[in-house]
């Protein structure tokens, strides 16, 4: 199953140094990895996986590069000769009493405490002959962050991949349509211009106050980064249903990560309010709904909203070829989301609040700003005095939190067919860490924590499960009132 895209000519790329982003995600205070479990409806083939391989991701330049550190301590991909079965793995599975989904659990926890073999290209293929409650075998892939992106790994599956319904053709994605300033008229353009700057300003500002001192409330779920470094991180994943999703955006009128952020600050809401009523109850404090929310409302929780800052994301499935629009790498901001945690009678309104503060960071650069300011540092003061600063200021914040469109049909891995992709990373400074994964019309909910902080990651896909069904509900019976 070969790439049908331009392939790539070894020879005019035998060495390049590692960009900024990728240079920082090597530091000691990051070492960003990305883990992603796709579940097979059949029988993993060791065969057809190893000649896919060879076939496809082995031809790019960075799966077929290890990382070199030269005599001036610079750091470059250097072309090298892959052996595919070299990146592949098999473990051995004993059940015994475990569950599959435990064993499971268990087995990618462990791959978190395992670094990257630097002298191959930084990649690994994991094969477990398990059948869990949602597949046949399990199939999963780790890749160091400093190799690509989310949307670059997204790339690799759709140039991995085949529809089940014709194996010769590539899956398809939807179309994004990015807000665009020029279809308005003169005045609401000029507007629209200064609101960009004074929002952008204001950003930078609080972007800047908390790298210095502003920090988030210390709940249950933000952790120590300082005492969590060295151990390992727990992975759990929920799938729920899209169509669920699409029916609130479009009776909200929002978009998908809209309706996903709405869902995520009720249920933190929930979820916290029951691990405070927990302590409440061992120090035999009396607890009620008012004073729940009261506290509620005074924690500040920040999330650090990934953000996709290609000019352009067509093209995603020819990215792994040279010369597409779509740029492989990590071209990744962030922007600092506030929830407005509370409990509502009304669900819908954590829709509102997230909706009313989505608006107005979508008329900012702040994701764009984030991404350069981190550029200009490792110019500036050194990778290492960045690695540093962009630390504290993501230790500053509770949690990270992403969104990635997968394909619209059912598709195939190497002949696998999938039933779902739950992504996820680990190595920055966060207890909790929320991706979102569409995949036909599925949405996989993956949570990275630290379990020193979340002992119970399940009953929080329990509340994002929940908090999803009466959001669902509550959109519903005003459609039947309306």
């Amino acid at each position: 199953m070969e790439i049908k895209t331009r392939q790539h000519v070894p020879d005019e790329e035998e060495e390049q140094p590692l960009s900024p982003a990728a240079r920082l995600f090597h530091t000691s205070e990051f070492n960003l990895n990305i883990i992603s479990v796709i579940g097979s409806k059949s029988k993993i083939n060791l065969d057809m996986i190893i000649r896919g391989s060879k076939e496809s991701c082995i031809k790019h330049p960075r799966f077929s590069s290890r990382l070199v550190n030269d005599n001036r301590q610079e750091q470059k991909w250097v072309r090298t000769k892959v052996v595919a079965e070299d990146h592949v793995t098999i473990p051995k599975i004993e059940l015994e009493n475990a569950s599959a989904d435990g064993f499971l659990e268990s087995y990618v926890s462990d791959l978190t405490t395992i670094p990257l073999d630097t002298s191959k290209p930084l990649w690994e293929v994991h094969l477990l002959d398990l059948k869990t409650s949602d597949a046949e075998n399990v199939v999963v892939l780790k890749i160091h962050h400093s190799v690509g992106d989310g949307m670059s790994l997204m790339s690799l599956v759709h140039a991995c991949t085949r529809k089940t319904s014709n194996h010769d053709e590539l899956p398809s994605l939807p179309n994004e349509n990015r807000p665009s300033s020029k279809s308005m008229a003169g005045h609401s353009r000029l507007i629209w211009m200064v609101m960009l700057v004074w929002n952008t300003l204001c950003d930078a500002l609080k972007f800047i106050a908390t790298t210095m001192f502003l920090k988030d409330t210390d709940t249950p779920i933000k952790g120590d980064f300082r005492l969590s470094k060295s151990k390992r991180m727990c992975l759990v994943h929920r799938t729920v249903s899209l169509e669920d999703i699409k029916l609130i955006k479009n009776a909200m009128k929002m978009t998908v990560n809209d309706v996903l952020l709405g869902v995520a600050q009720a249920a933190l809401s929930q979820y916290l309010e029951r691990r405070y009523g927990e302590k409440e109850k061992k120090t035999g404090e009396p607890k009620s709904k008012r004073n729940s929310s009261n506290m509620l409302q005074e924690i500040r929780l920040r999330a650090c909203l990934l953000v996709n800052i290609r000019p352009t994301t067509g093209d995603l499935a020819n990215m792994m070829a040279k010369g597409s629009k779509c740029k492989w790498g990590n071209w990744i901001g962030y922007m600092l989301f506030p929830f407005s945690l509370a409990l509502h009678d009304d669900p819908l309104e954590h829709l509102r609040r997230v909706k009313s503060i989505i608006n107005r960071k979508k008329n900012s650069l702040e994701a764009l700003l984030t991404f350069t300011s981190t550029k200009i540092l490792i110019k500036l003061l050194g990778v290492v005095t960045a690695a540093s600063l962009t630390s504290r200021t993501i230790s500053n914040t509770t949690m990270s939190f992403s969104n990635l469109v997968g394909p619209n049909e059912e598709v195939s891995l190497f002949g696998h067919p999938i039933t779902y992709i739950a992504p996820s990373a680990y190595g920055h400074p966060h207890a909790l860490t929320m991706h979102f994964q569409s995949y036909m019309n599925k949405m996989t909910i993956s949570l990275t924590v630290d379990p020193t902080a979340i002992c119970d990651p399940h009953q929080l896909c329990d509340d994002l499960e929940e908090c999803l069904r009466s959001i669902k509900a509550a959109v519903q019976e005003r459609s039947a009132t309306q």
